[in-house]
């Protein structure tokens, strides 16, 4: 499922709202999770998961094509844990 077919199956499910509400909707929700995110904040949607910032050490890499060994920098990276809720309907549905 994409970001269209998240806003087609809002739309279908309340008829009151217009493929473009929707589509406005979905665009607000996402972009306050990743501003939030972005500015260290966690994001928690009971029964479906937790996204938060993980730092990554920075570490030695090797260059695939030359085998010369690069510096990897630290960096900051997103991180989803999901919640009972989620983990429950994926294994039924599995």
């Amino acid at each position: 499922m994409n970001r269209s077919d998240l806003v087609i199956v809002l739309a279908d499910r309340f008829p009151a709202l217009t493929r473009h509400d929707a589509e406005a909707a979905v665009r607000v929700i996402l972009d306050t999770m990743a501003d939030a995110l972005a500015h260290g904040h966690r994001v928690e949607v009971r029964d479906f998961g937790r996204f938060a910032i993980k730092r990554r050490a920075p570490r030695a890499g090797r260059n695939p094509s030359t085998g010369e060994a690069v510096s990897v920098p630290e960096k900051l990276v997103p991180h989803f844990k999901p919640g009972k809720g989620l983990r429950d309907a994926v294994n039924v549905a599995g």
